[in-house]
């Protein structure tokens, strides 16, 4: 008994000091004593470091997001909504080089040309290149789906490229979170909230282009806080070797301490140099080469090109003056801004020009010959090739900012972040009781696709977006982050207001979802350090879980799944998403 009473006090007296050194019980457990061998593959227990634990995390959180996407992605085999334009483009750009026009009509039946493509008729298309009034990219990514997953007659691989980026822009926003909070749970909740979206399940399972905007627009701002966190960390290892070198100069600005007679503290600031430079990184370059891609998919990306790089260049400028630095604004606008100008510029704009390398190369594009035909007229100092573009660019621009056309499910920009007025992409009443339609006889049956956003995230996201503001201006006095809030909302939603009587739909708005997101992020963000740790935990299990309930209520309308039609309307809270 004394063996054994002696054995248990040093066994606890070793617990004991594991904990008081730091060391997890658990890995003390496992370790090898002195003197003595364990068996193989027990006495070292391999651990993920957290940077690995932390893409693992994001990279699972991406994956629950791309079920929800990839399941049943073939269903509805049927052009849904603006697929009529980007899949069949998609198609004949892959086939000829270039978008075709396709007739109205097709077959022996003189069916619709839609019906005719989805039963796998896809050889249609006329001769005559098609006016098309966005830029090559994102159908050329569609394109990439129809190569790699069999062709026009499987409706999988018309969606299978949206899907995809739509899965990746999970992880992107998850690693854009953890940057901003440093949080692994928070970053997970960003990935979370925009897995189980609507509106970024919807856009992930039809083939159209605004989903490859809203991801190259987040890979581009992720960049660009890459580019942060290494200008930050060589302005301070910077400023470190400055203050050593005594040949340098100082101003020394005496403070005197309130409350505290005799006492005063000294601010010394280099006045002989402005600190390296940093408007260079490949972080910056990528950046603007993504965000070229943006743009070469629908114009509206060069409003993210603007804000996003005039926020970098500010955060530069505010990060030397962290660092010590004098003359930061200054510095900011002829150190930081202009060369970050001339490096950004060129690689969007070149990547953006690079984009219609198609158009270039096909002799028989729309408008190729313009120039030739038109001796005299345009931009006449433009060689024969760009000066026919810059026309087309001249009349894409008309169509755009004339488009007034009359549409049921049109929305005012205004409306987006509630969500006020979902577009329906597709709404088929069906034969027979498949699917859901069985636990309801008595009811008709019908399946559709709304491009409704959750509701409760996209409220909450609102409210949330207003509360960063206050935290940030009111609360913490000023705080770096909230541009990482609002940036996608300053560009991606801002513009829109002056065009408040232009066609324009609600689905717009999935270039600001990872925006809303994050602005319900920061709110928690800023909760879990100013409240009651159980408080803080409940509250976000019940949020979550009251998030996630919701959107598996709304998922079989977000799907194409046949249910009930009673059941659909059970989904129809305002009278606006009928």
């Amino acid at each position: 008994m004394a063996g054994l009473s002696s054995q248990h006090r040093s066994s606890r007296h070793g617990r004991h000091a594991a904990h008081r050194s730091g060391r997890p019980v658990m890995l003390s457990i496992f370790s090898k004593p002195k003197g003595q061998h364990t068996k193989r593959g027990i006495d070292r227990i391999p651990r993920l470091s957290h940077r690995q634990s932390g893409w693992l995390a994001c990279i699972l959180m991406a994956l629950l997001g791309g079920l929800l996407r990839f399941v049943r992605l073939g269903s509805p085999r049927a052009i849904v909504f603006d697929e009529t334009y980007y899949v069949k483009d998609a198609w004949t750009m892959l086939m000829t080089g270039e978008p075709r026009n396709w007739p109205k009509t097709a077959g022996p039946l003189d069916l619709p040309i839609d019906q005719i493509f989805a039963q796998g008729h896809t050889s249609g298309w006329l001769p005559q290149a098609e006016y098309v009034v966005h830029p090559p990219v994102g159908k050329w990514c569609i394109a990439l789906g129809l190569k790699l997953f069999g062709g026009a007659g499987n409706p999988f691989a018309w969606r299978a490229a949206t899907a995809l980026v739509g899965t990746i822009a999970i992880l992107l926003l998850c690693r854009v979170a953890l940057r901003l909070f440093h949080n692994l749970p928070i970053a997970l909740t960003a990935g979370f909230l925009m897995a189980i979206d609507g509106l970024g399940i919807v856009m992930s399972r039809t083939g159209l282009l605004d989903n490859f905007v809203m991801v190259f627009v987040l890979g581009a701002w992720l960049c660009l806080m890459g580019h942060r966190d290494w200008a930050r960390a060589r302005l301070r290892q910077s400023w470190a070797k400055d203050r050593a070198d005594f040949r340098l100069h100082y101003r020394v600005k005496v403070i005197q301490s309130q409350g505290h007679q005799g006492q005063e503290s000294r601010v010394e600031l280099p006045v002989a140099t402005t600190g390296p430079f940093i408007a260079w990184s490949w972080w910056r370059t990528g950046a603007a080469l993504l965000l070229g891609l943006a743009t070469g998919t629908k114009w509206s990306g060069a409003y993210f090109f603007a804000v996003f790089a005039l926020i970098s260049v500010l955060w530069d400028g505010w990060e030397r003056h962290q660092a010590g630095y004098g003359s930061w604004l200054q510095s900011a606008v002829f150190r930081d801004g202009l060369p970050a100008a001339l490096l950004m510029i060129p690689v969007w704009a070149g990547t953006y020009l690079a984009s219609w390398t198609g158009w270039f190369l096909h002799g028989d594009s729309y408008m190729h010959s313009w120039a030739a035909q038109h001796p005299g007229q345009g931009l006449t100092w433009l060689p024969e090739g760009l000066r026919s573009l810059a026309e087309y660019h001249r009349q894409m621009w008309h169509f755009h900012t004339t488009l007034h056309t009359r549409h049921p499910y049109m929305a005012n920009p205004l409306t987006w972040p509630l969500q006020i007025r979902p577009t329906s992409f597709y709404w088929q009443k069906l034969t027979g009781f498949p699917g859901l339609c069985g636990l309801a006889k008595d009811s008709p049956c019908v399946a559709a696709v709304t491009s409704l956003g959750n509701p409760l995230t996209w409220w909450l996201g609102s409210i949330c977006m207003v509360l960063a503001i206050v935290i940030a201006i009111v609360v913490k006095h000023g705080d770096w982050r909230i541009w990482g809030v609002l940036a996608g909302m300053l560009a991606g939603w801002l513009p829109w207001v002056q065009y408040m009587n232009r066609t324009t739909f609600t689905f717009y708005s999935i270039v600001i979802l990872p925006w809303m997101i994050l602005a319900i992020c920061y709110v928690v963000n800023w909760l879990r350090q100013n409240s009651d740790s159980i408080l803080y935990r409940q509250t976000m299990i019940m949020g979550l879980t009251l998030l996630g309930l919701t959107s598996v209520f709304f998922y079989p309308l977000w799907t194409a799944m046949p249910i009930p039609y009673d059941f659909w309307r059970m989904h129809m809270w305002l009278s606006s998403w009928i």
